[in-house]
């Protein structure tokens, strides 16, 4: 009885009050981040900004992206580097252009004859082995996350007033472009130029570029230079772009897990949409665009250039094991492609 009427006694003052009411979590602060894109703002609406879109309505308010576009924060060569040091919490972009401290760098971006269409890059990762080797090799740099990559377009020339329809006319072409791809065309006599992206258009225009060797159809429409240049080359150095998603890794461990497997669904999300733009834009602008005449290099010469590749291949191989790796995957993947023959090859 002495205990009962203690509790009665208290109740009024917080007793049964207290024992009724439920329990309060206060509410954490929203995890805001920065994140930028190799990307200009005209190709970054398709390429990045509807997955950020996502996945800021789908956070509900527990998490918030800022999407910046190429150069707005950071020179598109230090985005590794600022994401790093936490100047970004993340990054989209490609290995080679960013200029990623890793000895398979060069595999990122285009790499020549590595695939012939965008689907062969997701069957790389997943299903040869990228996939870890991408996560071993970033998981050796201190305070980066690599989160998974995807394909873009294929690499094609597109150039201003010099029309190519052999290998001689590569000589002496100024153009902007990837890293690696560059590289290998350099030996062709093609110019390596680069610029900001936002310039692009300006130098094409004032003779500054006579080109890009950056993208395929799709984008080339999509971000203006068709309006600028004349012609494009149907021959292309390989199927795909390998970009990937990076994030610095004291952010990414902020953010708890629900909200980690949300913005890995949304990348997946971005990549689906990717392929599908890419690949039906490719397709229609070849046959519907009237922009450009279309050019080409004779078979018999462009077999040439990839049989050139396969030395190619072999230099980047003897950079280091892991390399080396990467490209017995590819030499792998190219004959059971070819073996298999249509659809896989023709």
């Amino acid at each position: 009885m002495t205990t009962r009427r203690k509790f009665i006694t208290t109740a009024g003052v917080g007793g049964v009050a207290a024992l009724a009411a439920p329990n309060v979590v206060r509410a954490q602060s929203k995890i805001k981040w920065r994140m930028q894109t190799y990307s200009g703002a005209p190709l970054g609406a398709h390429v990045i900004k509807p997955q950020i879109e996502a996945f800021n309505k789908a956070a509900n308010g527990e998490m918030e992206i800022e999407l910046f576009y190429a150069d707005q924060l950071v020179p598109t060569d230090e985005l590794f580097r600022a994401m790093q040091n936490g100047t970004l919490d993340a990054v989209q972009s490609d290995d080679a252009t960013m200029a990623s401290p890793v000895d398979i760098s060069d595999f990122g971006g285009y790499f020549p004859f590595s695939s012939r269409y965008s689907l062969d890059l997701p069957v790389l990762f997943e299903r040869y082995g990228l996939n870890e080797i991408w996560a071993e090799a970033y998981g050796e740099v201190e305070n980066v996350t690599w989160l998974g990559a995807g394909a873009w377009d294929p690499l094609h020339i597109f150039t201003v007033n010099k029309p190519i329809r052999s290998l001689a006319d590569m000589a002496g072409l100024r153009v902007f472009g990837v890293p690696t791809a560059g590289r290998f065309l350099a030996r062709y006599g093609l110019i390596p130029v680069t610029v900001p992206w936002e310039d692009v258009d300006v130098a094409m225009q004032t003779g500054e570029l006579d080109g890009v060797a950056w993208c395929g159809f799709t984008e080339a429409y999509e971000v203006g230079w068709a309006d600028i240049c004349n012609y494009a080359l149907l021959n292309n150095v390989t199927g795909a772009w390998c970009g990937s998603y990076f994030a610095n890794s004291e952010s990414w461990a902020k953010v708890p897990p629900h909200l980690q497997e949300l913005f890995k669904i949304t990348i997946d999300q971005s990549h689906y949409y990717r392929q599908v733009w890419y690949w039906g834009g490719e397709a229609d602008l070849r046959v519907n665009g009237n922009k450009m005449e279309l050019t080409s290099i004779p078979q018999d010469e462009w077999n040439t250039v990839v049989s050139d590749a396969e030395g190619f291949w072999d230099e980047l191989a003897s950079r280091s094991p892991r390399a080396a790796k990467v490209i017995d995957i590819f030499k792998e993947y190219t004959t059971v492609m070819e073996k298999a023959g249509v659809p896989y090859r023709y």
